[in-house]
Parts: structure tokens; sequence; C-alpha cells
């Protein structure tokens, strides 16, 4: 932390406490869910070129957690435990809906899953989502899995369009149409995947740079606007004060590779050139690059402003107790979850975890950064290995948050890595092997056809 707790924790454990009354107001939520946006991709992160003036706004007036990972390094499985509240390899998720198919691998998330709004609703809230949804097509609609109104791209029900500002739009009416009772609204954008679709005015501004920087640069103010759209609509209906907003994005940026698809019209494919703040890895890696997120929470009742949390280790599958907590909804006991409710942490309390982390992908490459296959981390220790067993990796992530593989720890620590490396193959072997036959399309009942179980840009 950068500065003293001793006085500031007791008084916020004092207002915790006030906000749990029941005559206290409920808080509404926004939580704004961003594509491949690395760590390292905020001006306030440290990046030397690239400006997010209204995320660097929100992180001076609430917490930037410096530690919060998503429980996958690619869309579907990421966004699955961030709203389910558990690890999505529970579901058989272990890639991206679309991109071959592994033997446990449903067509879309089950409809029976725990979800954040369906909770959420049962407190009196109206939810909403608009924006990529990526959890499968299928029989569910979007109110099965809970949300009143919706609008998505890859997903169910009434469309929107990833590009322009379709997204916020949609967002911003929905939050003018409920201001006088609470809400909780999904916002998940487009940037800054691939393909990339700047505005003219975003390019405009960035016309100095070089043609590579300039798309991205454009991309990532488009992003940082549709933010603001968000933040400008909370103040204007008079409902900022008492509205929790959460940013993070999915997982880390894409690997630099030119987007070879392209889209017809003004539509603009480029390489993706996001930045992981020095963090080891990328999209697809379990590396801290690949899961390593922005998390920044602004709640201007109850977080204390300008506050950079660097010891607090939150995790996607710890939104849904977490929400529920703010909101006064105890978690039924069949939600099995795996997260832990952080609301102290949201009130700038600092709190350690008690639970070990988990992650495991499927297809990935077996080069550079991209060989394991699971991860976990308990207390400071992390380690990635392969199905197997047979590599592995242990870092310190309070001494190597970069996970500098000539600082790997694992031959010098043999006990930590059998412990560690027994969570993770023992978790591993809880997972189911095929799946829901509830979440199962005809199509996807017939013989399958060989296709390559690689994770795709697209993803």
């Amino acid at each position: 932390m950068n500065r003293s707790f001793t006085l500031l924790t007791a008084l916020l454990l004092a207002t915790l406490h006030a906000l749990q009354a029941a005559d206290a107001p409920k808080p509404n939520i926004v939580f704004i869910y961003a594509d491949d946006w690395g760590w390292g991709d905020l001006s306030c992160h440290g990046n030397t070129w690239l400006k997010t003036p209204r995320l660097d706004q929100l992180a001076s007036e609430g917490i930037d957690f410096q530690q919060f990972n998503v429980l996958s390094p690619i869309c579907s499985p990421s966004r699955a435990a961030a709203l389910t509240g558990r690890f999505p390899g529970r579901f058989g998720i272990n890639t991206v809906f679309g991109v071959g198919k592994p033997p446990e691998m449903p067509d879309w998330l089950t409809p029976k899953a725990p979800t954040i709004p369906r909770l959420l609703k049962t407190a009196g809230y109206h939810t909403g989502h608009f924006g990529k949804w990526h959890l499968g097509e299928g029989k569910p609609t979007m109110a099965d899995y809970g949300f009143d109104e919706s609008a998505v791209y890859h997903g169910p029900g009434p469309k929107i369009g990833p590009y322009g500002n379709e997204i916020p739009n949609r967002a911003v009416k929905f939050i003018e149409a409920n201001k006088d009772r609470p809400f909780f609204v999904n916002v998940w954008l487009h940037e800054s995947h691939l393909t990339h679709s700047p505005s003219d005015e975003a390019m405009a501004a960035w016309k100095h740079l070089d043609p590579t920087q300039q798309v991205y640069a454009a991309v990532i103010t488009d992003g940082d606007n549709k933010v603001g759209m968000i933040l400008d609509a909370l103040e204007r209906c008079g409902i900022a004060q008492n509205t929790l907003v959460v940013f993070s994005s999915d997982n880390g940026p894409a690997k630099s590779k030119e987007n070879d698809k392209g889209v017809p019209g003004k539509y603009r494919s480029h390489y993706s050139i996001g930045e992981t703040g020095g963090l080891r890895g990328q999209k697809t890696s379990l590396f801290e690059g690949g899961v390593r997120v922005p998390f920044i929470v602004r709640w201007p009742a109850q977080a204390p402003a300008g506050l950079k949390n660097d010891t607090t280790v939150l995790t996607a599958v710890d939104l849904l107790p977490t929400f529920c907590a703010a909101a006064r909804v105890p978690p039924p006991a069949d939600v099995n979850g795996d997260g832990e409710n952080m609301l102290p942490a949201l009130s700038g309390v600092p709190l350690a975890r008690t639970r070990p982390i988990f992650w495991r992908i499927n297809g990935n490459q077996r080069d550079s950064d991209f060989w394991p296959d699971l991860a976990v981390r308990e207390g400071d220790w992390k380690l990635v290995t392969t199905f197997d067993g047979h590599r592995v990796e242990l870092h310190n992530l309070k001494s190597n948050r970069a996970e500098d593989v000539s600082k790997d720890q694992a031959k010098e620590h043999p006990k930590i890595v059998a412990h560690l490396k027994k969570l993770a193959l023992d978790w591993n072997a809880t997972l189911p092997e095929k799946p829901d036959s509830e979440c199962i399309s005809k199509e996807s009942q017939q013989p399958p056809k060989k296709k390559p179980q690689t994770n795709a840009e697209e993803a």
C-alpha cells in the first residue's frame, strides 16, 4: 500500500458496517469489461505513448488494484468466471467458443450456473448486459442468465454491433431509464480486440505516430472515451455517489500478429501492440501477462480516492460474492462458489486471500511463454505446469512479479513444487471430461470434424 492504514482501517470497517444496514440504499453496480486490454495499456500504469485520461481519472477517484487476475488468458472462460463466480473449467469451458472443440467443451454456458444478475434480481435489482457475450449461442436466452435487458454480439437475443458507440449508447439509455432504482449492468466493450476500428477523430489525434501505433492508440482512445460516456451518464443522472464502477479486461493483450481477415469499409485491420507493463506472456499464456489485467474500482461513498493496492490478491471469481455482499444478497448455499467476498478491500481495507487460485487452458502452443496448461497460486507462490506435470516453473510473485525465467525457483523449493503441483493436478482431475448433455447442440451430437485445437486471434 502507498499509505498507512492504522486509523483508516478502523474507520472503513465502521463505514462498511454502516453500509450493511438494512435501510442503507443499495448501490448500483456497473461492470465495464474491456477485451484484450493489457495491464500496461493505461497511462496511469506507466505507459509512455498511450493516453487514457478517463481511466486515469477513474483510478484517481477510487482504488487501482495491482494484483487482479482473470481466470483464463482467453475470452470465453474468462467471462464465464466473471459471471458465475466459479472456475470456468467446472463447466468444461477451457478455451473459446467457436474455435475447435475439446471433448469437455459445451456449446454454451449452462443457464443453471449461478450468475451475478440472477442473484441481484432477488434483491430488487434491474439487470442489463450490453456488448460482447461469447459464452455460446443455443437454446438459452439472455433472460435465462438473469438479464432483464440486453443487446449483444457473439451471443443470443437482440444484437448490437461491436464498433462505434452502439454499446455505450445502449448502456447510457439503460442507466438513464433506471436511475431511480438499483441496477446492475455489464458494459462489455470491443476495445482493444482485433479487428481494430478506430474513429476518424481518434485517428486524427494520433496522426503524429507511425501507422501501427496510430491505429492502436486511437482504439485505446475510443475505449477510454466510452468509459467516459458511462461515467458522465452517472453524473448527469445524479447517481455517481451511490454507484460502484468496476473497470477490467478479459485477458492480457494479443500477440503482435497482423489480422489477415480484414473487414470491408472503413474498418482498419492492424497489428495488436498492447502492453503488459513488463509482465511475462500475453493473451493465451498462463503467465501474468495473460491473466493479470487492470482492475479499477470507484465507489465514492466507500472506496478511498487515489489508493493503489498492490498487496490484495483479487480474482474474477470474487466478483459474484463481492457484488452480492455489496447488494446485501447472501448467495445460496448451493452456489458452490470458488471466490471470496472481498467487499472490505473495495472499501480500502487490506485483505489476505485464503483460497488458492487455479487456471487451465486448452489447445495452447508449446513455444515461448505459451507452454503451460495449468497454473496455481497460493499466497505469493505461483506454479505453472503441463498436464502431465513433467515441466514446471515456480515463481514468487512478491519478489518476481515478471516471472523472469532466470529466477525460476523450482529447483530451490522442491517441497513447494510438489505441494502446488499436486494441488493443480488434483484440481484438474475434478473437472468434467465431457460436456453437460443439456448444453450441446444437435450439430455437436454428430460425428465431429477434425479441427485443430488451437486458440485463435478472434477469441
